[in-house]
């Protein structure tokens, strides 16, 4: 069989095969449930490995490392020009490709390694689906500071249009990228690529400052009641602690410093501050509610920052399925 012949599945394992039982394992603790498994049906199943196939393997692998290191260098016209100088131009296309398809290499490379305050001024006057657009192919952290930063009658539009978005033809990414930055243009996969979602503005809304976040939900519960309920759903704020039981809140509590509570419950109701202090030990509840009597006027920014730090620790340990979080419906209920 040719290197064409094999899938990428077939190929990781014959790789792995290739690196040893060490090597592989290291891998395999960067890999998700559903891969290893994969792979390790694979492995399981590939009885033999000719000596020219390995060598093979780990060519392909050895020329899509460069390019990703070229492209983290200096992006992927770069990349393209030092492998063709390497392998020609035919061989090079092809990593390109198939680096392309296997990495996933998505658009819109050179915007995420702009500054957001930088990119909130490239952006902010383009249309709000253009605007939705570029921030579903950021990180959440720098799509909450740019969403957080544009006027608060375009916040929920843009914010709306993301968990609205489906899937976007790549006719249109590569116009939007044309207007912005050329050098992504011509290696757009042409695929079409699904970005945005419910999923994606509720990791955004996550990250933004709690008044944006209000502003975008309250403009959402009037213009899209519906889609409004779909995301306070999958969202946890700080108040809701009171969708943990007793023993969640005991284990979240662990993980808190003292001083980021005190903070964070100085604007919550005596309902949040019940459930947590029955979950402390007496005398630290105590201690605690000394120190807030004493600590007098805060900053609301130090408050929602202690918040957003203990609703961290949840999300944290919910992802570690050490709790879990009553969101209601019957897939949440646990028997």
């Amino acid at each position: 069989m040719s290197m064409d012949d094999y899938t990428g599945t077939q190929k990781a394992a014959i790789l792995l095969i290739t690196l040893g039982p060490e090597k592989a394992s290291a891998i395999f603790q960067h890999l998700k449930e559903d891969e290893i498994e994969e792979l390790t049906l694979e492995i399981a199943n590939t009885r033999s490995v000719s000596p020219q196939d390995k060598e093979d393997v780990l060519n392909e692998f050895y020329q899509v490392c460069l390019a990703q290191q070229y492209i983290a260098e200096g992006g992927i016209g770069y990349a393209k020009e030092l492998l063709e100088k390497a392998l020609g131009q035919d061989r090079a296309q092809g990593v390109i490709a198939k680096l392309t398809a296997s990495l996933q290499v998505r658009p819109f490379e050179f915007v995420r390694k702009t500054e957001p305050s930088q990119l909130l001024n490239f952006i902010q006057d383009e249309h709000p689906q253009t605007i939705a657009m570029i921030l579903s192919y950021l990180s959440a952290s720098q799509a909450s500071l740019v969403l957080g930063a544009l006027p608060p009658d375009k916040q929920a539009d843009v914010a709306k249009r993301i968990a609205m978005m489906d899937r976007t033809s790549p006719d249109v990414i590569k116009e939007v990228e044309r207007v912005l930055e050329k050098k992504l243009a011509s290696l757009v996969n042409q695929d079409y690529t699904i970005v945005g979602g419910v999923d994606a503005i509720v990791e955004i809304l996550n990250s933004v400052d709690r008044g944006t976040e209000k502003h975008i939900m309250e403009s959402l519960e009037i213009e899209e009641p519906e889609l409004a309920d779909e995301i306070r759903k999958k969202m946890f704020v700080f108040e809701d602690i009171l969708l943990l039981d007793d023993r969640a809140i005991q284990r979240v509590l662990r993980d808190v410093d003292n001083a980021d509570l005190e903070l964070a419950m100085k604007s919550t109701g005596e309902d949040v501050q019940n459930a947590i202090f029955r979950n402390l030990s007496k005398r630290l509840a105590a201690m605690i509610k000394e120190d807030m009597d004493f600590m007098g006027p805060v900053r609301m920014k130090d408050v929602e920052e202690a918040q957003q730090k203990i609703v961290g620790v949840i999300r944290k340990l919910e992802d570690q399925a050490e709790i879990v979080i009553s969101r209601g419906g019957g897939d949440d209920i646990v028997v």
